[in-house]
């Protein structure tokens, strides 16, 4: 244990801390941060604390060499005043927390909807809509990191929002900041019941992967953003910048083929939250 890397994760019960807890568990020593604790980590690493509030978090980024920040509001249709508490607030409090303890890289769950505004525009229109006659496949531009920002609520702000914030504290304060634009992780990863997902999709081997390959990045990296998605054959988003920088490779495609009568799971829709008893906990 003493010779891994040291990683906290926030938001470790969630969607996509799910998806690569296994491969975290394996690779590193592992420390979790949440508002009620996270079962199957032993005390010594079961930190307990509101990303709204820095002083009950600084205890778990103590020792740290990477935190890797997955807790927010999650929903695409967040209101203001959750974004405000838990994305904007949220993501300060994590880096401010990381400049304080000598936290040397926060690796940051950012969101394809920092560029949401794209999908008002063909043709990824038609293709997020499952639309595809008349769209040949392999001459589209795909959306890549060069475009600007365009989030399509408070949600997509708070994540561009985020990535700049990165940017300031990794160029003043020397904390690299990776930014992973996450397309679509899914809880039973059967991205087949939305023409969406079959573009969006990043599977659960390609969500611990690429989050794997942030972490393990060589300490000269001090900033980036990448998309991050499956490679799908419907896919809008270039992958190419995460390949180059961080040796991306999905291994995984959501295919062609529509299952709509299955339906999202009550988990996998975006208004869920993990503790429904505590509306303000993310």
């Amino acid at each position: 244990m003493t010779n891994k890397k040291k990683v906290l994760v926030t938001g470790l019960s969630g969607l996509v801390g799910s998806a690569l807890r296994d491969d975290f568990q394996d690779r590193y020593e592992l420390s979790s941060l949440s508002r009620y604790g996270t079962s199957g980590i032993d005390d010594a690493h079961n930190f307990k604390g509101n990303i709204a509030d820095i002083d009950t978090i600084i205890p778990a980024f103590e020792g740290q060499h990477t935190v890797v920040h997955l807790a927010a509001d999650r929903s695409a249709n967040a209101q203001w005043a959750s974004a405000l508490r838990n994305n904007f607030i949220g993501v300060y409090n994590v880096y401010e927390a990381a400049r304080l303890t000598g936290v040397k890289r926060v690796v940051f769950g950012s969101s394809q909807h920092a560029i949401g505004g794209f999908y008002r525009d063909e043709p990824y229109k038609s293709i997020l809509a499952g639309k595809y006659d008349g769209i040949d496949h392999g001459k589209f531009k795909k959306i890549d990191e060069t475009v600007p920002f365009r989030p399509d609520g408070y949600y997509g702000a708070s994540k561009g929002y985020a990535e700049g914030l990165g940017s300031y504290y990794s160029e003043w304060h020397g904390i690299s900041s990776i930014n992973i634009r996450i397309g679509w992780t899914i809880s039973d990863d059967d991205p087949t019941v939305t023409p969406a997902g079959l573009s969006m999709w990043l599977s659960h081997r390609d969500t611990a992967q690429i989050h794997v390959k942030a972490v393990d990045a060589a300490d000269d990296l001090m900033y980036t953003v990448v998309f991050a998605m499956s490679d799908n054959y419907w896919n809008i988003f270039s992958l190419e910048k995460a390949r180059q920088i961080l040796g991306y490779e999905p291994q995984d495609d959501a295919g062609c083929d529509l299952n709509l009568e299955k339906g999202l799971s009550y988990r996998d829709d975006t208004d869920y939250k993990q503790h429904e008893e505590d509306p303000d906990s993310y």
